[in-house]
């Protein structure tokens, strides 16, 4: 099992934007097949740092994963927000393994 951290770089005046955009893929990234943590808009602190978590079982199935979710309506429909609001500034995406030992290893 794989976690991917996504790490966004926001406008810090677009947090609304972007609570919208991680309710949207509340609905899409399930239905897709990855098992979503959350997504978490800044609160204290920095004002600019957003993270999107979530398990994949592998980088093939994640793979399989992006294209399914490329070609799902509500997908689709949330890139193109994102693109159209601009308030993501950047997006960095890693691939964690557990590494204390438990379920996921």
């Amino acid at each position: 099992m794989l976690t991917c951290v996504i790490r966004y770089q926001i406008d810090p005046t677009k947090h609304d934007q972007f609570r919208q955009y991680a309710r949207t893929w509340g609905q899409a990234i399930p239905r897709n097949g990855a098992d979503l943590i959350g997504y978490f808009a800044p609160h204290e602190g920095s004002s600019t740092l957003a993270y999107g978590i979530y398990n994949i079982e592998s980088l093939a199935a994640y793979e399989a994963y992006r294209a399914r979710l490329a070609a799902d309506p509500l997908g689709r429909e949330n890139y193109l927000f994102a693109q159209k609001e601009r308030f993501i500034l950047r997006e960095d995406r890693c691939f964690l393994k557990l590494a204390s030992g438990g379920p996921a290893t």
